[in-house]
């Protein structure tokens, strides 16, 4: 059970005055592959590898939590694209289901995997602007 005494934080002016951070600015950027503040430096060190900090600015990426919500944005856009294909496909021309299967399938696959990191690093961008988790330097425990 938590604490009835837990310290509340208190807002001055010095905790207000802070770097704008521009959400869509850093969606983008993130999206791209490259730093959310400066837009110079590698997010990704791998595939799926979130780099420690940035080459260019030096942002420490590793307070991060991407998580699984790349992979459910993922499914939600590819499944909102090949659906409606698959469904007029098979509405106007009735094609034998092994072609479709052999279109579909690849079709999913592709598309999910060139996805998957540009929706992760977009997912970091928008954390790093947020200031979710660790990514507010005035309060890098809450």
């Amino acid at each position: 059970m938590e604490s009835l005494s837990a310290r509340p934080i208190v807002w001055t002016r010095e905790t207000a005055i802070t770097e704008k951070r521009n959400v869509w600015r850093a969606l983008k950027r993130g999206f791209r592959g490259v730093c959310p503040r400066c837009g110079g430096g590698k997010l990704f060190r791998a595939f799926l590898k979130v780099d420690d900090q940035c080459s260019a600015c030096g942002l420490d990426f590793t307070p991060h939590r991407a998580d699984d919500l790349p992979a459910y944005l993922v499914i939600i856009i590819v499944g909102h694209l090949v659906v409606p294909l698959a469904l007029m496909i098979e509405t106007n021309y009735s094609p034998p289901v092994t072609l479709q299967l052999s279109i579909y399938l690849p079709l999913t696959l592709l598309s999910s995997l060139l996805l998957l990191q540009p929706v992760k690093g977009a997912v970091v961008g928008v954390q790093w602007a947020l200031r979710m988790h660790g990514f507010d330097e005035l309060n890098p425990t809450e």
